[in-house]
């Protein structure tokens, strides 16, 4: 059996940590003890060149920390600005632009989408706004003419143009069950809200995020286009270890074709503090009961805790990223976690549990 050398002193000095407020960066200490044991505890099964990027935010500042593991040690390393895949958490965003489309009275949400388009859906199939964006359409998960494509199950987006779209919603449309009865994860939703969105304001997606949502924020390297990020891009890795393409979403772009920084996504969550801003408020608001201990906002998942005091919670999964983000508005308090652990590996569940851990920490 080969020999596993693990430096766990590395974990606590020589990292740089960053603190942000109201956009500006400052040094501040370390992480505490507590933090740093569970960062390697739920890290070291990773394989070689897995890098794990975090932002803790407490008391609405924001600290980073970042490791990396190379021949078989964990080593700290600065990395908030390092770019990754973000996958499902593009949903949150998608559902940031709806919820400015109804503040900027292009919509309601509770309108059809089938009075944005430009051709019918199947069947006069009626379907909302918000029930693609908390997931209770009735759609499935994905659509039926997906079809195939090379190598890794989900490489088959690449080839899933606006053609292919459209040819799905006006023929093989079908819904698995009565729209607002339940709710259902739906890639597919998602991506459909996107590309409506973008028929609402008659643009493409990288232009509407930038122009509505990154740009608003201030988020400098968050994108859906990979092409202006690639000198700052970790690349994602496979469940052996070895580096895998990046996911290309095409027309579903809109339900996980985002990428980031743990910088960029601190600055999101901060932005959630200011309870004045009316986008941002109304896509934290429930809209759906999922069961005794959540609901659903607008994509965010509301875990109710014994505080009373709710956690807005999303995750992400592509074939070579795992992402995490929570976070309490009252306390204002959050954890963002990128990586390069693909989200087929058999432990990329410890990325979501060590954020919950870490926000434990704080809360």
């Amino acid at each position: 059996m080969k020999r596993i050398l693990i430096i766990v002193s590395i974990l606590f000095i020589s990292c740089e940590i960053r603190q942000a407020k109201n956009g500006q960066i400052y040094s501040v200490k370390q992480i505490s003890d507590i933090q740093a044991n569970l960062i390697f505890d739920k890290t070291k099964v990773f394989p070689n060149n897995s890098q794990i990027s975090i932002s803790i935010v407490e008391n609405g500042l924001a600290k980073f920390y970042g490791i990396v593991r190379k021949n078989d040690t964990i080593y700290s390393l600065s990395n908030q600005d390092s770019v990754f895949e973000v996958g499902s958490i593009t949903k949150v965003f998608t559902s940031t632009l709806l919820a400015n489309a109804v503040v900027e009275n292009k919509l309601k949400l509770g309108d059809s989408i089938n009075d944005y388009l430009n051709f019918p859906l199947r069947d006069d199939t009626k379907i909302t706004f918000q029930s693609l964006a908390n997931h209770t359409s009735g759609l499935p998960k994905k659509p039926s003419n997906l079809g195939f494509g090379p190598g890794n199950p989900d490489s088959k987006y690449r080839y899933y143009d606006e053609e292919k779209l459209k040819k799905y919603l006006t023929e093989g449309l079908r819904l698995t069950y009565k729209p607002g009865e339940r709710t259902k994860y739906s890639n597919l939703g998602a991506g459909i809200l996107g590309y409506t969105l973008c028929e609402v304001y008659k643009t493409d997606y990288e232009s509407l995020i930038q122009d509505k949502t990154f740009g608003r924020y201030q988020m400098k390297n968050s994108t859906s286009n990979i092409d202006k990020i690639v000198p700052l891009l970790v690349k994602g890795l496979d469940t052996d270890g070895d580096e895998v393409p990046n996911l290309d979403l095409s027309a579903l772009v809109g339900a996980g074709g985002m990428f980031s920084t743990v910088e960029d996504l601190s600055k999101f969550v901060i932005a959630h503090f200011d309870h004045s801003n009316k986008e941002l408020q109304l896509a934290l608001q429930k809209t759906f009961s999922i069961d005794e201990s959540s609901d659903r906002g607008l994509s965010w998942r509301i875990l109710r805790n014994t505080n009373s005091q709710p956690w807005y919670f999303h995750n992400g999964a592509t074939p070579g990223y795992k992402s995490f983000l929570v976070m309490n508005t009252k306390t204002q308090n959050g954890i963002v976690i990128l990586s390069n652990v693909s989200g087929y590996n058999k432990n990329q569940n410890n990325i979501d549990g060590l954020g919950f851990e870490l926000m434990k920490t704080l809360e």
